[in-house]
């Protein structure tokens, strides 16, 4: 029945009352699986090949079942639903049940809470399930007592008796899962999280249901990492990439048979400084971590370590991977083989070297990849596994130095310094370099289903790359690409503030109205007499897809593309940031960038918006006729992509203004598709650059406003969060929509200043659009003075939006916080900001009368982002914790009123005009 050398194994769990079963087929050649009497063949290699019963099948099935999630097998979760606002975002409540368990997880993921993988469940017990009392007893009967009568009484051991929660689930069962029933973009998100958490990510995703693995290509492409280069050379030796990019040595941990060594263990050991050990992988000493893995064996996880550039915190050189593979390797030859082809040197932890475990070795001969084994002395046959190993090293082309033992007795750290030393001396050697794009090719060619092989994600990268492709060089792409942002926009903004300076004045000039309305339309005719570029027409194609997957996809490759153009862009270390921020404000030319803006997708909407704002203009001038309109769907397509996830633009980057038409124009859409669901509350976080308020807003809400000055677009953006509509009666709006303020605010006084006046109406702007305003500062004593100004300028219109004022401590190391008497002075500016603002605004009293601030309910003080120096660092769980705070706080102030009166979206329209 089977080819010469291949034994047919019946492996049958459970089922031993089926009796004999004789298949009488074996599949053709052109089979890899078929169903007789209830069994499978698989066609695998080695011992493997046969007919196996489907238990995994059911195991999966049953996993899904207990979690909750069958329903997501065919209508997968989502990132926009994942982010709704619900009942549960106000409470940091516990998993009771098993189907609790994956929303408690994705909650705190999305807060960067590191205690996300601890799937205990709280069992919350009714009084009445508790054992009664037994009646008092006697003095006499408490000095008498008969152990056997007392042992058939109700007694402290009954308590074992009591209702317990269900089994818990092994954490790696609960991710598998979880990204089983995710959409694409929700797994990128999930692993984006995992990563700022230090969590190990799975690679590759095992699915026993329907018989395939998947290789996570496309869920690993958002994650970027910072990292020192060597030597060090300053502020420029740190650079950004994306782990999928970069080619490092790569080092795999495999089990095969049995080891009472850790594998995750040791590879926590080995990425950790010895003074501190991390938790990068799960393992068996953790909580639940001696849990059985229903659906997890298979697994591939994978883990970097990166320099910080600090010696004494580096414990290797340069930039390297880490791969571990769930389960043992006879099992999962698949997931090996693919190891031994990727990795740089392969590290085999066993007790004991079988018959079968050669042979798999022994297939491996024509590798080119370095083995090496961790033995133990106390498990398995000694003589059996020396004559094994004898054989095999000329076979692996290994010597004996290959073969390390590891025992209790024996110095922990020695033995990882050890390991350290081998995987820097193949470092250093000629050795197999391999990015996770390379490591997809080799999955794909050994069978493996990669993630980004669907149709839509490649027909978005074509599309994507014929408008990467073309840009050289960005200045100049800037200038002939996207031309309606140059000089006449910038002019276009120039006089249409002036014009609308000329409203407060009490006797304008007509003439002075009448010339600036001439040069407002001529620059308008100029602009709409341009026509979009191809690679302007080619995004809009793009966006204009009719699948949404399509769509997303095609966003994606465009933002990462665009990152991607020239060389990587440095970055600056966080604890650098505050000795950069006296340069800020000083600029004196109003255009002047505080930093280089890159190329974004942003520059192409704003494009597109200012052709419909260009069109606009002439329409409502009666120089062209509404019918001949050309681009009045373009904000339908932005409109989309804001419900899709994507921040729009509020405030123009460029040119520092708000394209009221356009930014109009889009909230009409959004009006027309919200329908009856479009009461709003609006959320602004306003703050000097660097001091952490997108990250803030990110980690609060799970949003995606950019991040780092030397990334983050100039303009302000918006971003819509929906409320669950169970819950949205209850907090009294069906939206949220966050305002990211960007760069706009510096953060010296430059009080007779063009940009600070600029800035401070920009600032009342936003506050003036919000119902709360978070004003996010590096210092206590550094409130903005464009936020004064706005403030003051606020109280006139009788407009106070619920104010959190969040000091957040940019230092890499936790510190304490500052005691009472030290946070007055984030309530009580320097004197001489808080004089210049009054007196700018002529206006009378101090900023901490008129803002009506109570110090516990309107100040926060938010611990350090990492615990310890990145980019190693894991996100605080402090910080994690404050910002869960935060968040409760906000969403308690929106719920009982105290954000002023809620809008719908054409009261936001009005007072964006008035504004």
């Amino acid at each position: 029945m089977a080819s010469p050398g291949i034994e047919v194994e019946l492996l049958v769990k459970g089922h031993s009352d089926l009796g004999e079963v004789t298949p009488e087929v074996k599949p053709s050649d052109s089979q890899t699986s078929v169903a007789i009497a209830g069994l499978e063949w698989r066609e695998m290699e080695g011992d493997d090949c046969g007919f196996h019963y489907g238990v995994e099948r059911s195991r999966l099935q049953e996993m899904l079942s207990l979690l909750g999630l069958e329903t997501y097998q065919v209508q997968k979760l989502t990132l926009q639903g994942s982010l709704q606002i619900t009942f549960d975002s106000m409470k940091n409540w516990a998993p009771q049940v098993p189907k609790d368990l994956p929303w408690h997880f994705l909650r705190k993921l999305q807060a960067l809470n590191a205690e996300a993988r601890n799937t205990t469940m709280v069992l919350d017990m009714p009084p009445d399930a508790w054992p009664a009392e037994k009646e008092s007893q006697t003095e006499e009967e408490m000095i008498y007592w008969d152990p056997a009568e007392d042992i058939a009484t109700d007694d402290i051991y009954s308590f074992s008796e009591l209702p317990m929660p269900d089994t818990p689930v092994n954490p790696l069962d609960l991710v598998c899962a979880l990204l089983l029933s995710s959409d694409t973009f929700l797994q990128q998100e999930i692993l984006l999280k995992m990563s700022l958490c230090q969590f190990a990510l799975p690679l590759v995703l095992p699915d026993s249901e329907n018989h395939y693995h998947t290789f996570l290509l496309w869920a690993l492409r958002g994650v970027m990492r910072t990292c020192c280069l060597q030597p060090p050379r300053g502020l420029g030796s740190f650079r950004e990439d994306s782990v999928v990019l970069s080619r490092v040595p790569t080092f795999a941990f495999v089990r095969m048979d049995v080891s009472s060594n850790s594998k995750s263990q040791l590879l926590n050991a080995i990425l950790s400084p010895t003074r501190r050990q991390g938790d990068c992988f799960w393992h068996r000493d953790l909580n639940l971590g001696t849990n059985p893995r229903e659906i997890a064996d298979g697994l591939v996880e994978i883990s970097w370590f990166f320099p910080s550039g600090k010696e004494d915190l580096d414990v290797f050189p340069e930039p390297m991977a880490f791969l571990n593979l769930r389960g043992d390797i006879g099992s999962h030859w698949l997931q090996f083989k693919l190891l031994t082809e990727v990795s740089s040197a392969v590290f085999i932890l066993t007790d004991n070297i079988s018959k079968k475990e050669y042979k798999l070795l022994y297939s491996m001969k024509e590798s080119t990849t370095k083995y090496y084994f961790i033995l133990s002395p106390y498990r398995g046959k000694r003589n059996t596994n020396l004559r094994f190993l004898n054989r095999l090293i000329p076979v692996l082309r290994i010597d004996h130095s290959h073969v390390l033992v590891k025992v209790s007795s024996t110095d922990s750290e020695s033995f990882v310094r050890r390991i350290r030393s081998i995987i820097c001396s193949v470092a250093r050697s000629p050795c197999r370099r391999m990015s996770v794009e390379d490591m997809a090719h080799a999955a794909r060619k050994l069978g493996l289903r990669i993630d980004e092989d669907l149709e839509e994600c490649q027909k978005a990268k074509d599309r994507a790359q014929k408008i990467i492709r073309k840009i050289k060089d960005v200045d100049a792409y800037k200038r002939d690409e996207l031309r309606l942002q140059g000089d006449p926009a910038r002019k276009a903004a120039q006089v249409e503030r002036e014009f609308c300076q000329l409203q407060w004045v009490s006797e304008p000039p007509e003439k002075h109205r009448a010339e600036l309305r001439r040069r407002f339309l001529e620059l308008r005719v100029q602009q709409n007499g341009q026509e979009p570029t191809s690679g302007v027409q080619e995004f809009i194609l793009g966006i204009s897809s009719p699948s949404l997957g399509e769509r997303q996809y095609f966003l994606r490759w465009m933002e990462w593309g665009l990152a991607r153009l020239g060389p990587p862009r440095p970055r600056q270390p966080p604890e650098t940031l505050l000795t950069l921020r006296p340069k800020l404000g000083g600029a004196s030319d109003l255009n002047e960038p505080l930093w280089p803006e890159p190329l974004g997708v942003e520059h192409f909407l704003r494009e597109m918006g200012q052709f419909y704002e260009a069109e606009s203009c002439l329409v409502e001038a009666g120089r062209l006729p509404a019918a001949q309109r050309r681009f009045a769907h373009f904000p339908g397509l932005a409109v989309d992509l804001l419900l899709g996830g994507l921040p729009l633009e509020l405030v123009d980057g460029a040119t520092l203004s708000i394209p009221v038409r356009w930014v109009t124009g889009l909230l009409k859409e959004l009006h027309v598709r919200l329908d009856r669901r479009s009461r709003l509350v609006v959320l602004s976080a306003l703050g000097v650059p660097g001091t952490g308020k997108s990250t803030l807003l990110n980690t609060m809400f799970g949003l995606r406003f950019a991040t780092g000055r030397s990334c983050s677009p100039r303009g302000s953006f918006m971003q819509l969060l929906p409320v669950a509509e169970g819950f949205s009666q209850d907090l009294g709006c069906d939206q949220i929509l966050v305002i990211d303020s960007g760069g706009l605010i510096g953060g010296a006084l430059a009080s007779a200043g063009d940009r600070f006046e600029l800035e401070a109406s920009l600032a009342t702007l936003l506050m003036g659009l919000s119902n709360v305003t978070v004003v996010s500062v590096a210092d206590t004593k550094d409130i903005p003075p464009a936020v004064l100004h706005a403030f003051l300028r606020l109280e006139k219109m009788g407009h106070m939006p619920n104010y959190q004022f969040v000091h957040q401590s940019l230092h890499d190391l936790s510190v304490p916080s500052p005691k009472p008497r030290d946070r007055r002075p984030l309530l009580d500016p320097p004197s001489d900001l808080s004089r210049a603002a009054t007196h700018m605004e002529k206006q009378g009293g101090s900023f901490r009368t008129q803002a009506g601030l109570a110090e516990r309910q309107h100040v926060w003080h938010i611990p350090a982002l990492w615990h310890g120096a990145p980019p190693m660092a894991a996100v605080s769980l402090g910080y994690s914790e404050a910002i869960f705070e935060l968040k409760r706080c906000l969403l308690e102030n929106i719920r009982n009123g105290l954000s002023n009166q809620n809008k719908n979206i054409q009261q936001l329209i009005e007072l964006v005009r008035r504004l």
